[in-house]
């Protein structure tokens, strides 16, 4: 029988993947803004993601606020921890955000520029960063007894979170790319369609060198995937989804391959939650004892069923805000003097 702990498993990870595949086309986008040719193509990344993005950062304040009330420790933990890395973080987001409205309201060609680097920066840092991080969870943490995170910012940079890093941050670039090839058109779709071709071999290489890298170094992390019948699903669906990808960018299907992106995505982190549960955090120092789980990390069960209850009214509410946000700005994007 599945209890609350698990549940909450289950929904920290579905914010996860929520954020995953909504923030990281934009962060995408963001990266190949760095490629623009000329300010037609730069207003259109911006007004292609100018009304979703704030929207798509939801889900990474709601995984966070759900994280933080489920499994307290883990948030204490793993953010203490990874304090300078979300730092940085915090500081492209906010550079990103700022680069918008400022560069929108600026006629001076330098100041453009530099909006629209802070822009690019503010969209790479992430994108790199959230693949460190994640790397380094799957590495597993150098967390001691009484959930003590022992490590050092350096620490993070290992070959294994470096080299997740950059499939998080490719992966990002591809996706972002194939949701432009739904928002531009003429030259610049065509341009998209190439970005997407040309990011999907390397991305591929560096999944599977990473994968065998998990295999060799971390086998803690394939010993129940192999007995889950569930991660065969997961793993042809994901299996599936890559290789329809280069097939659907050949047929220009631009929303058909953005969904197969999507269900890479989710598969690719579905894996992962499996590999890991029920730990959060595994331990590098004592992966039996010291690690952090959905059990010894949680909060009590009365916290837990009242916030399901209110995760049962709220998340709705988030998903229906946000189909009913790219229902209304679906389609190409048309340039006006309103737009950024």
């Amino acid at each position: 029988m599945i209890d609350l702990n698990t549940i909450w498993f289950l929904l920290v990870g579905v914010l996860v993947i929520g954020y995953a595949i909504l923030d990281g086309f934009d962060l995408g986008v963001g990266v190949l803004h760095f490629f623009a040719k000329n300010d037609k193509e730069k207003r259109t990344n911006l007004n292609a993601i100018g009304p979703v993005w704030d929207g798509n950062e939801v889900w990474l304040l709601t995984g966070g606020g759900a994280l933080f009330a489920a499994f307290p420790a883990v948030y204490a933990t793993v953010f203490s921890g990874f304090y300078l890395a979300f730092i940085l973080v915090l500081f492209g987001l906010i550079a990103r955000a700022v680069s918008f409205e400022f560069r929108k309201h600026s006629d001076d060609d330098k100041m453009k520029k530099i909006w629209d680097s802070a822009f690019i920066f503010g969209s790479f840092l992430p994108g790199l960063l959230y693949g460190v991080a994640f790397g380094n969870v799957l590495h597993g943490l150098p967390i001691a007894d009484n959930m003590e995170y022992t490590g050092n910012f350096f620490a993070l940079l290992n070959p294994f979170s470096l080299l997740v890093g950059l499939v998080g941050l490719i992966m990002f670039v591809m996706h972002g790319a194939i949701y432009m090839t739904m928002k531009a058109d003429n030259e610049q779709r065509e341009k998209m369609f190439s970005y997407a071709s040309k990011t999907y071999y390397p991305f591929v290489v560096l999944y599977i060198l990473a994968t065998i890298y998990a295999f060799v170094s971390l086998p803690y992390l394939f010993e129940k995937s192999f007995s889950n019948p569930l991660f065969y699903i997961l793993t042809l669906v994901l299996v599936i989804s890559i290789v329809y990808i280069p097939i659907g960018l050949k047929a220009k299907k631009s929303g058909l391959t953005f969904i197969a992106s999507s269900v890479m995505i989710a598969m690719m982190l579905l894996n992962s939650a499996i590999s890991l549960f029920p730990r959060l955090a595994p331990s590098s120092i004592d992966l039996e004892n010291f690690s952090l789980t959905i059990y010894n990390a949680s909060s009590s069960q009365n916290t837990l069923m009242v916030m399901l209850i209110m995760a049962l009214i709220g998340m709705p509410i988030v998903i229906g805000y946000t189909i009913y946000i790219y229902r209304v700005f679906k389609g190409k994007v048309v340039l006006g003097h309103d737009g950024y």
